[in-house]
């Protein structure tokens, strides 16, 4: 796992581990980058599947309930498979984005 800062945001990136090793470490390091917008790059694995996509849920849920953005990037399964509550994007220009605009709606009291 690969931890970079840039302004407010974290984007981790996968490099070995299983999911759901990454959710738990993230989850063991989660006091680092709480107060952080969260990007998780799985692009590096070449085999994701939405139960993979489906091990963040937790995690994403209670990181969006404290106003910060969750955002995986991912290009490797049908996006339309996944939950409202999930936000998965094909690349990280797209999560840069998302949280954008997602900031721009909770300053506005969206």
């Amino acid at each position: 796992m690969i931890i970079d800062q840039d302004g407010n945001i974290s984007i981790i990136t996968q490099e070995k581990a299983t999911i759901v090793e990454l959710v738990k470490k993230i989850q063991s390091l989660y006091p680092k980058f709480k107060n952080d917008n969260i990007i998780v790059s799985l692009s590096t694995l070449h085999i994701l599947n939405i139960q993979d996509i489906l091990e963040f849920l937790e995690l994403s849920n209670n990181h969006r309930a404290t106003k910060h953005s969750f955002v995986i990037v991912s290009d490797k399964f049908d996006l339309d498979s996944v939950p409202e509550e999930l936000v998965v994007v094909p690349t990280v220009q797209e999560a840069y984005d998302i949280i954008e605009m997602e900031e721009m709606e909770r300053d506005l009291d969206f």
